[in-house]
Formats: C-alpha cells, sequence, structure tokens
C-alpha cells in the first residue's frame, strides 16, 4: 500500500498538492456566500484535457458548505495511465478541496472505477479528506442517502473492462471534437454546448442503459433501507423518484457542469453551472447563471 502511495506522490506535479501557496484558489474560501449544507460533485476527471477544471474552482468558490462529498472519478488513473496530463489549474483544484478540509468542512472521497487506485485507502485520511468505500448523508429533514459513485451497478465495468476501456478511448475523442467546437462557438459569442451529450440524448441504446441503471440503483438502496441515493458515473444530472426511491445524480465536470447540493433548510437542488452565462437560471437567480432543479 505505501509503495503505490510512493508511487503517485513521485508522479511529475502531484508533490505540489500540500503546497497552495501558488494556487490561484488558496486566498478564496467562499466568504460572503451563502452557505449549503451538503455539496456533492463527481466525475471531475483530473488528468484529462476535458476536465474543466476553472469551472470547478468557480463552482467550489460559490458554493461553500458543511459538507463536501466527492462521488468518484475525480482523478483519471485510466487516462492518466495512457499518458500524463496535469496542468496548474487540476493541482488548483486538488489544493481547493484540501483548503476546504482545512477549514473545517468535512471533505468525504468515494472513489470511483476510473480513479480505483484509492480503493486501497478506504477508511483512511489524507490531508483531512475521509476515504470510504460508500456513504450515509442524512438531511435535515431525516431522509437518508446512500452515497456511492455507481460502477458496480454498470455491467460493461464488472464484466468486460475491457470494452469500458474502448468506450473510454472513443468518448475521449468525442469529448476532444467538443473542445474544438465550443471552442469557436465562443468565438462567436455563442454559449457552451456538449456535442457528447446530445449524441449520448439521442442513442436509444444509451438511453436505455441509463434508465437501466437509474432503476438498478434505486432498487438497491430500497433494499438496503434507504430514502434515496446519490451517485455519479453516467454523466446525466438527474433527479427523480423511482418506485419511492429519491435517484439523485450530481452529473459531471466534462460535460453538464452539474453538481447536487442541500440547502440549510433541507432541499436538494440540482445545479448546471454556467458561470459564462447570464439569467439562465430556471429561476431566481441570474449571474453567474445556475439551471435548477429542486425538490
Amino acid at each position: 500500500m505505501l509503495k503505490k502511495v510512493d508511487e503517485f506522490i513521485s508522479m511529475p506535479s502531484i508533490t505540489s498538492f500540500v503546497d497552495d501557496t501558488h494556487s490561484s484558489s488558496a486566498d478564496d474560501d467562499g466568504e460572503g456566500k451563502i452557505r449549503y449544507r451538503a455539496v456533492f460533485i463527481s466525475d471531475l476527471h483530473l488528468g484529462t484535457p476535458g476536465c474543466q477544471a476553472e469551472e470547478v474552482l468557480s463552482f467550489l468558490k460559490e458554493f461553500p458548505s458543511d459538507k463536501l462529498y466527492l462521488v468518484g472519478d475525480i482523478i483519471d488513473g485510466w487516462q492518466l495511465k495512457r499518458g500524463w496530463f496535469w496542468p496548474q489549474s487540476h493541482n488548483d483544484v486538488v489544493q481547493k478541496l484540501l483548503r476546504r478540509a482545512r477549514k473545517g468542512c468535512q471533505v468525504i472521497y468515494v472513489p470511483g472505477n476510473h480513479d480505483e487506485f484509492a480503493r486501497d485507502f478506504f477508511n483512511h485520511s489524507f490531508g483531512g479528506v475521509e476515504v470510504h468505500e460508500e456513504a450515509v448523508h442524512t438531511t435535515v429533514d431525516g431522509r437518508r442517502l446512500w452515497v456511492i459513485h455507481g460502477d458496480h451497478f454498470d455491467g460493461v465495468i464488472q464484466y468486460a473492462k475491457w470494452l469500458a476501456y474502448l468506450g473510454d478511448n472513443a468518448y475521449t475523442l468525442v469529448l476532444k471534437l467538443n473542445r474544438h467546437l465550443n471552442h469557436w462557438r465562443a468565438k462567436l459569442g455563442l454559449p457552451y454546448w456538449s456535442l457528447s451529450q446530445y449524441l449520448k440524448h439521442r442513442v436509444k441504446t444509451a438511453l436505455n442503459y441509463v434508465t437501466d441503471f437509474e432503476v438498478a440503483v434505486s432498487h438497491e438502496a430500497a433494499k438496503r433501507g434507504y430514502n434515496g441515493v446519490v451517485c455519479g458515473h453516467i454523466h446525466r444530472a438527474q433527479m427523480r423518484e423511482i418506485d419511492g426511491i429519491l435517484y439523485c445524480n450530481d452529473g459531471d465536470w466534462v460535460e453538464s457542469r452539474s453538481a447536487l447540493v442541500e440547502h440549510m433548510d433541507g432541499h436538494l437542488e440540482i445545479i448546471n453551472w454556467h458561470p459564462d452565462l447570464e439569467n439562465s437560471r430556471l429561476g431566481t437567480l441570474s449571474t453567474p447563471a445556475r439551471e435548477a432543479v429542486a425538490v
């Protein structure tokens, strides 16, 4: 176990994780912002060009919280094995998370399949960040939510991992096209638009996969006696009831820029974070724009 830690720490740029003196976010701790009881984020995929690290940082700045759940695929070990990619903004995200923990926020990390290397460290704490196989979050109104990444309910991951790697390569290509597309959209003054999400929402097999996943996760939560479940993995932010179970998926930060938050009064809200837009939130908030769904 210690050997794995040493190998990971010895990678380029990783040694600067514990030093936030050069971080653009080091002196930004969300003072003066509305505070939230809990924030759930997943699928940042740090270590990949598709990770929208600057947007993650701006979101964390606007959403200070008592608890922060990292619901898997925070660091993309699959991609880092293929080739090293780690710009300063990715360091800044890690430093920001560590700073949140140092400032008293309870940071709970539930690793996913892309950061499965962290599953060797369940029930350990690193820099104040607690690593767990799963977690249970109790809302202020008493609902018990099972917090998992969700890859264990993905048949491709469990029974044909080679196919998952193949699909990951194709997905990386689509994300690359997505970046180039949005580069030109920005030059034309057009808002961010996700090509990968568009394709997934138009392919029937992908929609069937998403539905099957949501139902399977919700039914397992019911079997375990929970009122709801919070997960990630499939990169599709969603909040709905499935057979009496509240299903929440906090989305991702390579496509949808989304998260789940619990307000101090206990109501839950999905935030689609678009700081580059104005007045596009479905509600009363304007700049930065936040599209929201709440229960």
